[in-house]
């Protein structure tokens, strides 16, 4: 195991870490409740930059009410461990008080249209809180790269457009979508699924997968394989399944032919899971 990573904790700490950190710095930013999703991000991020800071903030402006901001996995120690693992430098881990020194912030980012569809639409304001502390994080820690997953596409696409828009200085790098056997997306919130739970969620993939092999048939196709093998499984209940452009993440029109990105979302007992997957619509002489 390499040496454990440097626990800043103030924005004074991190000035001190950031002003000596030699070279291109890349950050990666969690939750916390790592595991080897944000692993590979870690990976990614150590084969460009010469430093990697790992920020771990549980940031309330992102959970709604009635979320699972009280039940969120909490296991820092945990987490160091793996951050040592991928010889993270420096992990960042501030209060609230620390991110937010005036309480809530009476300005924040708008994440506009695209923050209102999909997960927007279920989650209101979730994106407002999201692109709010990433903005502040990244003002905070000042990388050149930041890293992010492909599991999570409409934040990614709305981080990427916050950045371009609002000219920060930063390149954001997209990290593929790590599984489990089986095909279950990574997440945090995978440890709330049961035995039973878990299996039924294997579903979301395969629904996916089905879609996607329907591709060269239309949209039609992609969506009505895909809902078969969802209704097919007890105990998951779906929120949505879309395919979409992936440049907008407007629904695919019929006809549409080219790259697009089928999305799920869907309620395995109590837990709320998604995952999305890049589909090739139509053949190459529709396109």
């Amino acid at each position: 195991m390499s040496d454990s990573p440097r626990v800043v904790e103030t924005r004074e700490e991190l000035d001190r870490w950031r002003a000596q950190a030699p070279g291109e710095v890349a950050v990666v930013m969690t939750l916390g409740a790592l595991h080897e999703g944000h692993a590979a991000l870690m990976r990614a991020a150590r084969r460009r930059a010469r430093a990697l800071l790992v920020t771990i903030f549980l940031n309330p402006l992102q959970f709604g009410a009635g979320e699972d901001l009280a039940r969120y996995p909490r296991t820092f120690d945990e987490d160091l461990a793996l951050c040592a693992r991928e010889g993270v430098g420096a992990v960042f881990a501030p209060t609230p008080e620390v991110v937010y020194p005036d309480g809530e912030p009476a300005v924040r980012v708008d994440a506009g249209p695209l923050g209102r569809i999909l997960e927007g639409a279920s989650r209101p304001g979730h994106f407002d809180g999201v692109l709010t502390v990433v903005a502040k994080l990244l003002h905070l820690t000042r990388p050149d790269l930041a890293y992010f997953g492909r599991k999570d596409a409409q934040q990614l696409l709305l981080i990427r457009r916050m950045v371009r828009d609002l000219d920060f200085p930063v390149e954001i790098v997209p990290v593929d979508t790590v599984r489990e056997p089986g095909g279950l997306a990574l997440s945090s919130r995978n440890s709330y699924l049961s035995d039973a739970e878990r299996a039924a969620a294997l579903a979301l993939h395969r629904a996916l997968a089905a879609g996607a092999v329907a591709g060269p048939r239309g949209t039609g196709a992609v969506l009505a394989e895909a809902s078969a093998v969802l209704a097919a499984q007890p105990g998951v209940r779906p929120d949505y399944l879309v395919l979409t452009d992936p440049r907008t993440l407007a629904e695919a029109p019929d006809g549409y032919a080219g790259e697009a990105l089928l999305l799920v979302a869907a309620r395995v007992g109590g837990t709320r899971l998604i995952d999305n997957l890049p589909v090739t619509v139509g053949t190459p002489s529709e396109g």
